[in-house]
């Protein structure tokens, strides 16, 4: 869980800073959203497919890894 925790607090403020930087550049908002976004929009079908199956995955592998050091902690005990 930790290096969900980890990926989450580097990429919240890297779009943050990609997205000023967008603003002050002079592009809108909802351009500099799309722009941030962009290399999704550009993707095959096929590759948005296999991107968001790697996505559940990862967040099942974390969701596995967080039950069995419960299982551990609690025969331990």
């Amino acid at each position: 869980m930790k290096f969900f925790g980890i990926t989450v607090l580097l990429l919240v403020p890297l779009v943050l800073f990609s997205l000023g930087m967008d603003i002050l550049l002079g592009f809108d908002l909802d351009n500099s959203v799309k722009r941030a976004f962009n290399p999704f929009l550009v993707k095959d079908r096929a590759e948005l497919i296999l991107f968001v199956i790697l996505l559940i995955i990862l967040l099942f592998s974390f969701i596995y890894r967080k039950k069995e050091k419960d299982n551990k902690s609690k025969g331990q005990q």
